[in-house]
């Protein structure tokens, strides 16, 4: 490339045949036309219908509040494309200025888009504000210049943050970077109507902090990697979106793991069946996708628990705890035929038992929880006595049964 200028062109030209691609690999142009033509034309309906005729009642009864609330939620989606990549360490490192350029570029090109789409919703939106709300033209220009301003301070300040820290201390910077411009532009929406000033008074705010943050993000050095990270994050944004109910998030790489860390024993025998359920155990906490299922699955045994009248809770306890307890086999059977167990001496028996111990350690807090769940509510105090008991006992039988009938001694 001769020039920084053609070369961030040409990036953003592959960019959107990359987010093109990736479209189409999920859904067919002719499908696609077949839906969006007649979406189009029953939505341009629609909107003529809001401008021309009586507003449907759900946005007469609709506070204003609830308006500003959603574009803060719209404003904290999406961020920063700088358009640069890993290459650019080996091929560019001795021209800052192409660098500079750059990501200069790609910063006025992830504001414009921001622009873009909160200019789109505001299109949107525009026939509830003038005809539902009564809002002065002026006053709908103020808080589309003060969300978009609001928006850029936003993406500048959470990208800045995302490039220097990591970890829990990224989310602590986020929580100010993030909240702090949102209550000054919710503030100043909720008091428009008595100071109208204060909307163009926060638009001013904050351009000036974008153009502090921009310049700021131009004169940073020594995040070259975390840029291309996040650029990386973002051109993968749609392709994450599709794949979301395919493919499991990646797990993180972890020195060590957040939970049980120095590896100590869990249970106070040394026999070699505990050292196996401990085993066992600490492999569901430790996986975050066993440890999450697991708690979703306790929480939702809550809720039913909780809904279904009297003489079912009861029932619903038996049957929720089963299905637990069958889960809680499956994994140990996954767990067992590893190939690294299957080297360790253990004989079928000695597996089996482990297998019954670990399913009983970890289906216990399951059955104590929706114990507690059902005896609370029917039995008032005499449940605070009732469900340890209760629980323990439940969890015991039922672990037993399922022990006897899937493990193979």
């Amino acid at each position: 490339m001769p020039t920084a200028r053609r070369l961030f062109g040409r990036r953003l030209l592959s960019h959107w045949q990359e987010q093109i691609a990736i479209i189409r690999t999920a859904a067919d142009w002719t499908v696609l036309l077949y839906l969006i033509i007649p979406g189009g034309l029953l939505g341009g309906r629609l909107y003529y219908g809001y401008w021309n005729e009586t507003l449907p009642a759900w946005s007469t009864a609709l506070p204003f509040l609830v308006i500003p609330l959603l574009l803060a939620l719209l404003m904290c989606t999406g961020g920063m494309l700088l358009m640069v990549q890993e290459g650019d360490s080996l091929f560019l490192r001795q021209r800052q200025g192409w660098i500079r350029t750059l990501m200069l570029r790609g910063i006025v090109y992830s504001l414009t888009v921001t622009a873009l789409k909160i200019s789109a919703v505001f299109v949107l939106l525009l026939p509830f504000l003038i005809r539902g709300y009564g809002l002065p033209p002026a006053a709908v220009f103020g808080l589309w210049l003060a969300t978009i301003t609001c928006s850029w301070c936003i993406k500048l300040l959470g990208h800045i943050v995302a490039v220097q820290r990591q970890g829990f201390r990224r989310w602590l910077w986020l929580i100010p970077a993030i909240t702090v411009p949102c209550g000054i532009y919710y503030r100043a929406v909720l008091f428009w109507d008595g100071y109208p000033v204060l909307l163009w008074a926060a638009a001013v705010l904050f351009a000036a902090v974008s153009g502090f943050a921009a310049a700021y993000r131009l004169s940073m050095r020594g995040t070259f990697m975390s840029d291309v990270r996040e650029d990386y994050k973002q051109r993968m944004q749609i392709a994450a979106l599709l794949l979301m109910g395919v493919l499991d998030k990646p797990r993180p790489t972890r020195h060590r793991p957040w939970i049980f860390r120095k590896s100590q024993p869990l249970l106070s025998t040394k026999l070699p069946e505990s050292r196996l359920s401990a085993a066992a155990i600490k492999a569901l906490i430790r996986n975050p996708a066993h440890l999450k299922l697991y708690l979703q699955f306790t929480g939702v045994s809550i809720a039913a628990i909780l809904i279904v009248p009297v003489v079912l809770k009861w029932l619903f306890f038996i049957i929720l705890t089963s299905l637990m307890t069958y889960w809680l086999h499956s994994f140990w059977s996954i767990f067992a035929g590893d190939d690294y167990i299957g080297l360790l001496p253990f004989t079928k028996e000695q597996q089996a038992e482990a297998g019954s111990r670990a399913v009983l350690i970890l289906l216990l807090p399951f059955t104590l929880i929706c114990a507690a769940a059902v005896c609370l509510p029917v039995y008032g105090w005499w449940g605070v006595v009732l469900f340890i008991p209760v629980g323990a006992g439940a969890g015991f039988l039922i672990s037993r049964l399922f022990s006897a009938i899937r493990l193979e001694r």
